[in-house]
Formats: structure tokens, C-alpha cells, sequence
């Protein structure tokens, strides 16, 4: 039996918009934070262990995936917290028109990278 309704765009045919990939985003980077917070709280534990703990957990800490993780956690902190400042600007009723709403997402994009950059070559 044939049906004469439309079919829903699938991903394939919709694109999210600008603002939509960025709330995605926000939600990953929110899984990311507490998975390298469970690595930081590991750290600690290391440190705690004593010496030989400590100068084993420094050497892993020097393999460039561990650095690259590290690199991701900073970004995933900074473009959490840009977004929370974005969401503070929305609890105030302001910025919702469409041109605000791409504005300000591409402005976050920036602002986390530009802060993730500053803050890698400061604490490397």
C-alpha cells in the first residue's frame, strides 16, 4: 500500500545548521571533559603513589597521543566554557535573531581556538 505522504529529510539530504553543529559540539566536548577529568583525577592518584607512580605517569605524559589528548581536553574546556557564555548572554533574552545566532557561533568557533592556542603555547 502506497503512502502519499513525504518522507522526512534524512542527514543525508538535511544539513544542520551552523547553530545546530555547535550545540552538538557542546554536547561531546561535555562527554570529553569528564573523560579527561577522570584521566586528571588518575594523574593525582599517580602523584599520590609516590615517586616511582609519579616518574612513570611523566613518561607516559610525554607519548604525542597523550599530548594530543591533552591539546583536545584544553579545546573541549575552552569551547565549553565560550558556549556557557553564550548561553548566559541567551538567559539574558538577547541575540536569538537568526544573523545574531551564526554571528555568535562563529565567534565562539574563533575565540575557542584563538584561547586553546594561547593556552597551549603558555603552558608548553
Amino acid at each position: 500500500m502506497p503512502h502519499d505522504r513525504p518522507i522526512s529529510p534524512h542527514l543525508q539530504i538535511y544539513t544542520l545548521p551552523l547553530t545546530g553543529i555547535i550545540s552538538i559540539s557542546h554536547r561531546l566536548t561535555g562527554v570529553f571533559l569528564i573523560v579527561g577529568l577522570m584521566g586528571i583525577v588518575t594523574m593525582l592518584v599517580q602523584i599520590q603513589n609516590g615517586m616511582l607512580s609519579y616518574l612513570q605517569m611523566q613518561s607516559m605524559l610525554q607519548f604525542l597521543p597523550v599530548k594530543l589528548l591533552f591539546a583536545g581536553f584544553i579545546y573541549a574546556l575552552i569551547f565549553h566554557l565560550c558556549h556557557g557564555i553564550r548561553h548566559l548572554i541567551w538567559d539574558t533574552g538577547h541575540s536569538f535573531s537568526r544573523e545574531t545566532l551564526t554571528r555568535y557561533a562563529l565567534i565562539e568557533i574563533f575565540a575557542s581556538l584563538i584561547l586553546t592556542v594561547i593556552t597551549l603555547v603558555v603552558l608548553l
